[in-house]
């Protein structure tokens, strides 16, 4: 057996003859046979019937008692290895004192058998103890009764019964109580385990929603500062006025960035329980309409088909809908092109929210010089793409919803996502009404 070092599970702490033994088995082995031997020897010379107790020096030690005793006790340095073998050698012993030792034969070879089947069904299953043991309780006590001493059923013989059949039940409690304490520890490492899994994954999706947020929020208003940048910079010596809204558009834009960034962070820094930490909700459908502005305020004709007021929407899903109509709408406007037109249509039906997200791709070759196929969000990251339709595709997984995205057969891109809802809402919605500005597709 190889010792359990201190720290790991199972090891006790301290010293003691416990972690001496555990130490060195080999040398307790030979310290247990060499007491077995003086135990055998002291008891062969021994007379336990005298009339103040055992007297000593009434009985001869025989050479067959010695070397029977040595053989036996000898084989016990070796229990742990050759269990059965040690048991066989230990019992033919026994039953060799028994049958050579005519004139007072007591057996006392016998206690190494003792620790040989402890042994034995301490290291094997329980049906082996049963067979092994029933075996050698019923050799030996037969022997001792056939060939020990008389009447047949003296105590010496009985005793012999006795013994053996402690043995294997005192082994059997050993290989019990191992077996409990190792399912106990297998259990609590398990535990272990599954806790370090089930944080390594939290982290990791607490990781790809934050890296999602992140990539929403600067991927939205990066675009629009982009677009507004370059119309200041075209305009800037022909036409100034229009330059100086572009750059306002430009100031806005980033001031709006700034703020979602610093909520975002905000709430990361924050604990539970800090009374100051940020309080206001996540942006959902309630304000879909300054988002529309943005786009429509950057060049972006936007038609806005969305329900009327009706119980609110799950938070998750209310968050979802919207970052999807943020994602589609800045990709419309980065791959679209000059010129493009975009629609947005919220279906909502007792057992889903349905959202779709058009754009007619007006100009395909200011699309291809624009940052061309907007499928290029789905690349690996590290190849140049970008992960807008990777993320938006994670959110709709997280709510076990469907989505759809690709060219539509009159030209531009589809975006269509469902996501299901719960049977039970009890809040009231701010969600507004049908809305179509002027000169866009309604």
């Amino acid at each position: 057996m190889t010792p359990l070092a201190p720290g790991q599970p199972g090891s006790r702490p301290g010293g003691g003859p416990l972690a001496w033994i555990r130490a060195h088995p080999r040398a307790f082995d030979a310290v247990l046979a060499a007491a077995v031997l003086v135990a055998i020897l002291v008891g062969a010379v021994a007379e336990p019937h005298g009339p103040h107790g055992p007297r000593f020096g009434h009985r001869e030690l025989t050479t067959t008692t010695v070397v029977l005793a040595v053989v036996a006790s000898g084989a016990l340095v070796l229990r742990r290895r050759f269990p059965r073998s040690v048991l066989a050698v230990t019992g033919v012993c026994t039953v060799l004192e028994l049958v050579l030792e005519t004139e007072a034969p007591r057996a006392p070879v016998a206690c190494a058998v003792v620790i040989a089947l402890c042994t034995l069904a301490a290291r094997t299953d329980r049906s082996t103890t049963w067979r092994v043991g029933a075996l050698t309780v019923v050799v030996l006590t037969a022997a001792a009764m056939l060939f020990g001493a008389r009447p047949w059923y003296a105590q010496q013989n009985l005793g012999i019964f006795a013994w053996t059949g402690m043995a294997a039940a005192a082994g059997d409690a050993v290989r019990s109580r191992r077996a409990f304490v190792a399912a106990i520890r297998e259990r609590a490492e398990r535990a272990e385990r599954t806790r370090e899994e089930e944080a390594r994954r939290r982290v990791a999706e607490e990781r790809m929603r934050i890296a999602r947020e992140l990539h929403d929020v600067v991927a939205h208003h990066i675009a629009l500062v982009n677009v507004q940048a370059g119309v200041a910079s075209h305009v800037m010596d022909s036409r100034p006025d229009q330059a100086k809204q572009a750059l306002a558009h430009v100031r806005e834009a980033s001031r709006s960035a700034l703020d979602e960034l610093r909520a975002t962070v905000g709430l990361l820094r924050q604990s539970d329980d800090d009374p100051h930490a940020p309080t206001e909700p996540a942006p959902g459908l309630g304000v879909l309409d300054q988002l529309v502005d943005g786009f429509v305020r950057a060049g972006l004709p936007v038609g806005l088909d969305v329900p009327r007021p009706a119980d609110a929407l799950p938070a998750a899903i209310d968050l979802t809908a919207y970052r999807i109509v943020q994602e589609a709408l800045t990709n419309v406007h980065k791959h679209a092109g000059p010129g493009a037109r975009a629609t947005v249509r919220i279906v909502r039906a007792a057992d889903a929210l349905t959202v779709t997200v058009l754009d007619d791709g007006a100009d395909p070759a200011a699309a291809d010089r624009t940052g061309g196929d907007r499928d290029e969000d789905e690349r690996e990251p590290g190849t140049g793409g970008g992960h807008g339709l990777t993320g938006m595709r994670e959110r709709v997984a997280a709510l076990r919803g469907t989505v759809e995205t690709g060219p539509r057969a009159s030209g531009g891109f589809r975006v269509h996502v469902r996501l299901p809802l719960q049977p039970t809402q009890t809040t009231r919605a701010t969600v507004p009404g049908r809305i179509c500005r002027t000169g866009e597709p309604g």
